[in-house]
């Protein structure tokens, strides 16, 4: 796919829309829980948190330009932000779509598939983590060492509050910083 032009993009696209169709379908075509309201107002907050950490990890801490638009792969190994918390927070945060989605639908059939979608996301992990990333990105051995792949712990929470902050700005005012 790197010498095509325009393939990553097409597959890219419709690999994502196969996926919202199939997570549409299982909402709408499927017998529902009987859950309480509560849960699935809970399922609304954490639908919007996961969308957004959807959206913050894949299009703003990964250069989107080279990632997503440009042809060929990306050289540049992205470890700040959510990617000092772990190498892979797509999946976390796809974790926590999915149980939003169970709680906001209440849709059985997302209690079946939702682990298959889950388990084949952490296959194409494995499968990254051992045939692709270590060859596409310089220094990644030391990444490996360095950050959790899955499930954060203390250092990789501190990593990635450190990083997600702003840098701070000093304004000179008569020869003082503020």
């Amino acid at each position: 796919m790197k010498r095509i032009t325009g393939a990553k993009q097409c597959v890219g696209v419709f690999a994502a829309g196969l996926v919202t169709y199939a997570m549409v379908m299982a909402c709408l075509k499927s017998d529902r829980l009987g859950l309480p309201l509560w849960l699935s107002s809970l399922g609304w907050v954490l639908l919007l948190m996961s969308l957004l950490l959807v959206a913050y990890s894949l299009f703003i801490n990964l250069p989107l330009r080279q990632t997503y638009i440009a042809s060929g792969v990306g050289s540049r190994l992205v470890k700040t932000g959510t990617y000092a918390l772990v190498r892979h927070p797509g999946v976390l945060w796809y974790a926590l779509l999915l149980l939003s989605l169970i709680l906001v639908s209440k849709a059985k059939l997302l209690l079946v598939a939702s682990p298959v979608w889950l388990l084949m996301d952490l296959l194409y992990v494995f499968v990254q983590e051992k045939f692709l990333f270590t060859k596409m990105f310089a220094g990644y051995d030391d990444y490996q060492r360095e950050t959790p792949m899955l499930i954060p712990n203390r250092k990789s929470i501190t990593a990635c509050i450190r990083t997600l902050r702003p840098p701070k700005a000093y304004v000179q005012v008569q020869g003082r910083r503020i």
